[in-house]
Formats: C-alpha cells, structure tokens, sequence
C-alpha cells in the first residue's frame, strides 16, 4: 500500500465520522454533533487504522471529576509511535487513565460491527482508495 499522509487520514475520518457510527453508550451520555466529529469514534477508528498499519491497540478508562466515563481507544504504530486520531473528543477535562495494550479479538465483532463497517466503507471512500481486508 503507498504511504498516506497524516492529513490525508485525518480529513477522511473527518468525513467519515456521523452520528450513525457514534457509539451509542456515548451518544447516549451526549449526542453526537458535526462541531465535535470524533465524539464516540475511538473504537472503530483505532480497529480501522489497525487494518491499515496494524500495531497495538490500546486502551484506557476515562474519567470526568472522579467519576469513570467510559473507556478511549487508540494505536501504537509497528514504530511504537502512539496514534490517537479522535483525542479531541474530550473537551470537558476528562482524564484518560493507565493505557493497557489489547489483543484484536479474531472473528467477527460482537459490539458495534455494523458501524465499524459503515466507517471503513466512507473511510475507504474519502480516501480515495481500497482498504486492506477487514480485521474483523
């Protein structure tokens, strides 16, 4: 595959993210919003650029004031350099606790595979190009 620029992700999420692929644990706790795109994308994001560069996952609880808000998802690239392309998501002063590196379960996805195949799907399109073969 030839090399993508990190803009060139950046602006195919963008387009990408909707309030049909938001998590719904998250878009229950507060809609997703065009002003705020990554909103509840963590997961299926950090699953789409593993398709594309493989790595780690990795994953973490977030908290807000004390209070355990759910959990946050992103890569750590083959060259161990940490690729978190939804961070700006937390615009409240939540805090991402200690990451732990997770294993890609094999098979199909049991939570949210229909949304992670609708992002690739826009993803791949916005892109401009075909994607590796889905992880899951």
């Amino acid at each position: 595959m030839a090399p993508t620029s990190l803009p060139a992700l950046d602006r195919a999420f963008r387009t990408a993210w909707a309030a049909d692929t938001c998590s719904p644990d998250d878009a229950a706790r507060e809609p997703w919003r065009p002003d705020n795109p990554a909103w509840g994308h963590c997961d299926i994001t950090a699953l789409v650029v593993h398709d594309l560069f493989g790595g780690d996952l990795m994953l973490a609880g977030v908290e807000l004031d004390g209070a355990d808000v759910g959990y946050h998802w992103w890569n750590r690239l083959p060259s161990g350099l940490a690729l978190d392309l939804t961070y700006e998501q937390f615009r409240l002063g939540q805090q991402i606790l200690d990451p732990r590196t997770v294993v890609r379960p094999t098979g199909p996805l049991r939570r949210r595979a229909p949304e992670y195949h609708l992002l690739r799907e826009r993803f791949a399109t916005a892109l401009g190009r075909e994607l590796p073969p889905a992880g899951n």
